[in-house]
């Protein structure tokens, strides 16, 4: 039986709070006035008012990211509504738990092309996990709970609800969480214990076997990759991951061989195109680390475990699929590994490891510094190196481009949910506002917002934000004047034809930082960044420091597209680079 009668804006007031919600990221408008007013009225949620509805989508992305928790957003309709749908993309590619609460013009007038309509529901339906447009006020409450069951529970992503105005401002019955329980979703989370045994049939018997580990490991929770990593080592085999699942398994131990894929390490690229059993977990073989399928790891047996069906055999055909929430799987995978005392072969491990350390005195990550210009890599070096001397908790953010793949190869990331980039849809402007989020749910963290120049301008009016709440974000800017990846892409691939990948015009960022109220710092030195990073530390508030590096600079290994993953190019004059096939619409170097 329902609780008493509410308003159906106080139904969503009282859902979010028996939701758990302590933060809600939004922007108010017409349309969601009423539950404006709601929020007025109350003490129990937090309002962070953003300065575009993108940032409150990645804003709520980077609190979700950085606690697992479900990030919240609250727009208007129209345009309110629409500003969301590349946050909404971002999140339902890379898997974070969102509800977005939209609002909508009253149910009288759907369809009629009033004032700030938008059919959001239709215009989301391929973005979101799920979406809702409520109809009745005894929806309401049942439709927020089920939106916070589907958003995280299975593979998370972003839910959408969409509420009209007149829903809001009429009578609505409340039923709490406990009394609702979605009648078809039902994710399956154990997984199958045949699959699992054969899983570690295989796995005892590899020569050649490498871990491949991703974003699922991490939205599992602590959890499971503490489960990982005992079971890691337990076996001795080498693992790699994805640029989403950086964190889960620890940087610092020696079977990591770091990042795989199209900027991955040349050891972690060759040992999956060379291993013979890839145990995939928590990832979905997406085409930044297989690169060309038909070549992909190609006399491998494969294993993947993922709790999303649909993405076992989805890009890549494996041998054993195991469809299972990753913790409750690893745990199985463990129970049987222990109970059949099983162990990998000495003499082929031993053998294997030899020649990964082969690969790994290549080290493909080296870089010729300089005296006279800031080189990108060794200043993420420097700013992870002195954020670990502060002795804080660090919580890292990127925006997309060279500067991202950068900070995934030499920021060595210890535990999971601390590193946050947009990964499937690789967006521009993701990583300020996503800072915001890390820093709201993490007040005496150091959160730090790597971005580039041109990333960095995608949404820098979030700047309001983060004084308007007094939130301590430091923003190192990779300045190169350039897109960079557009730069080197075209340097590499159409005959370094630089076609508007210049940014010839670029605010001051020392003024700009000044124009808000906060502090500003240039570097151009190499001999002055370690003074100017611990600067940054060092003050109180927001800073932003405008990093000059050096704009030839380019990411390597790279693995060209239409390459197979073990065709990388290794540097400028590296002599023993691999051809880039003409066929992939691309020159040979």
């Amino acid at each position: 039986m329902a609780d008493h009668k509410k308003t159906g804006a106080e139904v969503v007031l009282k859902a979010l709070v028996d939701q758990g919600v302590e933060v809600v990221f939004g922007y108010p408008g017409g349309a969601v006035l009423p539950l404006y007013d709601e929020l007025f009225k109350q003490n129990h949620i937090r309002h962070v008012l953003v300065r575009h509805e993108q940032g409150a989508v990645h804003a709520a992305e980077g609190y979700a990211r950085s606690t697992g928790k479900v990030g919240v957003v609250l727009v208007t309709s129209g345009p309110g509504a629409t500003n969301t749908v590349t946050g909404l993309a971002n999140a339902n590619m890379d898997s974070i738990p969102l509800v977005c609460l939209t609002g909508q013009v009253a149910t009288t007038l759907i369809g009629n092309d009033a004032f700030q309509e938008a059919d959001i529901t239709g215009i989301t339906r391929p973005c979101t996990k799920h979406n809702y447009l409520v109809k009745r006020p005894e929806d309401l409450a049942r439709v927020l709970h089920e939106a916070f069951q589907v958003a995280s529970t299975g593979r998370p992503g972003p839910v959408l609800v969409d509420i009209p105005k007149d829903i809001t401002m009429a009578e609505a019955p409340y039923v709490g969480p406990s009394r609702v329980r979605h009648k078809s979703y039902h994710p399956q989370v154990k997984g199958d214990v045949r699959q699992i045994e054969r899983a570690v049939d295989l796995i005892a018997r590899a020569k050649r076997p490498l871990f491949y580990c991703g974003g699922g490991v991490i939205n599992s929770g602590s959890h499971a990759s503490q489960l990982l990593s005992q079971f890691i080592r337990t076996t001795g085999a080498p693992v790699t991951l994805t640029l989403m699942g950086l964190g889960c398994y620890p940087a610092s131990d020696p079977q990591f061989l770091g990042m795989c894929g199209m900027h991955g390490t040349y050891e972690a690229n060759l040992a999956m195109h060379d291993c013979d059993v890839m145990i995939g977990i928590g990832v979905r073989f997406d085409d930044r680390v297989t690169s060309r399928l038909d070549a992909f790891s190609p006399n491998s047996t494969k294993i993947q475990i993922d709790i999303d069906p649909s993405s076992i055999n989805k890009n890549v055909i494996v041998d054993v699929g195991i469809v299972g929430d990753v913790g409750h799987v690893l745990e199985d995978l463990c129970n049987v590994w222990r109970a059949r005392q099983a162990r990998l072969d000495p003499e082929a491990m031993e053998s294997w490891w030899k020649q990964i350390d082969r690969w790994r005195a290549r080290k493909s990550l080296s870089y010729e510094n300089s005296d006279s210009i800031i080189k990108p890599q060794y200043a993420i070096e420097r700013l992870g190196a002195l954020a670990r001397d502060t002795g804080r908790e660090v919580y890292y953010s990127t925006e997309v481009g060279q500067h991202q793949m950068f900070a995934a190869q030499h920021l060595s990331m210890e535990k999971p949910k601390h590193f946050l980039t947009s990964g499937g849809l690789g967006t521009m402007g993701f990583g300020l506002p996503a800072a915001i989020g890390a820093q709201v749910a993490h007040p005496d963290a150091l959160v730090i917002a790597i971005a580039g120049e041109s990333s960095f301008q995608m949404n820098m009016q979030e700047l309001g934000t983060i004084m308007q709440h007094r939130l301590p974000v430091k923003m190192f800017v990779m300045n190169n004047n350039y897109m960079g990846m557009v730069r080197q892409w075209q340097e590499l691939l159409h005959g370094a034809r630089y076609s508007e990948s210049h940014m010839e015009m670029m605010p001051d960022l020392v003024k700009l930082a000044d124009a808000y109220g906060m502090k500003g710092l240039r570097v151009d030195k190499p001999s002055e960044l370690d003074a100017t990073i611990r600067t940054m530390f060092e003050t109180d508030g927001p800073v932003i420091v405008d990093c000059r590096i050096d704009p030839s600079e380019n990411v390597f290994p790279m693995v060209p597209a239409g390459n197979p993953h073990n065709q990388m190019l290794m540097g400028e004059n590296d002599t023993d680079a691999m051809p880039i096939d003409k066929d992939a619409g691309a020159i040979l170097v």
